[in-house]
């Protein structure tokens, strides 16, 4: 009899033939329950043996000695960051060079995706004492939480003025740019008056790629300790079943790109320009970006020493100890 695993997960497009059962496993039983927000520690829950977890709360567990999450090296979400940071069409603005002494607005501090783009910005001359702060939500629909997480300083990383959504803090002029990983609504329309910062941000992309050699990973699967102890060959099914649902659901998405114009000559472009093999599982495929990103919250200020990627990820996707090389 298969062993049942609660899995908590957002409605990322590629588990879909996982939740509908095209992928599946005689050993293991996935009931998936797709939810918007993530859970806050799966650890701690008693109604998920899994969950999609935040790279950066991940490496907090960590480094707090919280060994109740163990951090399985399958990013089940990943991107560049440069098409992230937007502005106003009327902005004359358009390297992230002249973000210095600019007024930023992010969706939470320490998340992780934020994490990387200051990484990116970083990489161009700007720090974090090299801009302003604003942390707050993104538009009237989201809700008002503390999303400096502990890290505001008065004068540099400070809550949005009013606690008002930052897209009308933008559109006003009051900021300058955003950082956040979901365009609002209404932001695709032609009057939208909204843009990307970077008017070729995919030509940054290639650049970054080729300069670090990997796509940011920013959420991971992380399992409850004591049900890997029990279970020691769950990471490696999981993530098998995780890796094939990615290829079954991307093979189906070439074969049906029609019903999204322009989805073909970007599929194909996606697979000319990106090395067979870029969005790999496993701690051996991801240590430097594992490491680049610890160095991120070290540099950022967010860890207050720098993790060794061995540290945050003691047990491989197969559940082998990871060594030092």
């Amino acid at each position: 009899m298969p062993l049942t695993l609660r899995l908590a997960l957002r409605d990322w497009d590629y588990i879909t033939p996982l939740v509908l059962g095209d992928v599946s496993s005689p050993k293991l039983d996935i009931k998936v329950d797709r939810v918007g927000t993530l859970i806050p520690h799966v650890g701690k829950s008693d109604a998920y043996d899994a969950a999609e977890t935040s790279f950066s709360r991940y490496t907090q567990m960590r480094i707090d000695g919280d060994d109740s999450v163990v951090g399985m090296p399958n990013f089940i979400m990943r991107g560049f960051r440069h098409r992230c940071v937007i502005t106003t069409k009327d902005n004359p603005i358009t390297t992230f060079a002249e973000l210095a002494g600019k007024r930023i607005g992010v969706t939470g501090w320490r998340d992780s995706g934020n994490t990387w783009t200051r990484a990116a910005l970083r990489r161009e001359g700007v720090g974090v004492e090299d801009a302003m702060w604003y942390a707050g939500r993104l538009t009237e629909a989201h809700p008002i939480t503390d999303r400096l997480d502990g890290f505001g300083r008065p004068g540099r990383i400070e809550a949005a003025p009013g606690e008002r959504p930052m897209m009308e803090l933008l559109k006003e002029g009051r900021l300058d740019a955003i950082f956040t990983p979901f365009m609002p609504d209404g932001y695709f329309a032609g009057n939208s008056g909204f843009r990307q910062l970077l008017p070729d941000f995919r030509a940054a992309e290639h650049r970054y790629f080729a300069e670090v050699g990997y796509v940011p990973g920013m959420h991971l699967i992380g399992l409850k300790a004591e049900f890997v102890a029990e279970h020691p060959w769950v990471m490696a099914e999981l993530s098998a079943l995780l890796d094939e649902s990615q290829r079954v659901w991307l093979s189906k998405r070439r074969k049906y790109a029609d019903t999204t114009p322009f989805m073909l000559d970007e599929l194909l472009k996606s697979a000319s320009e990106l090395p067979e093999g870029w969005d790999a599982s496993g701690f051996a495929a991801n240590r430097r970006m594992i490491a680049d990103f610890a160095e991120e919250l070290h540099v950022q200020g967010i860890l207050p020493r720098l993790m060794t990627p061995e540290e945050l990820f003691p047990l491989d996707v197969d559940g082998s100890r990871t060594s030092a090389p």
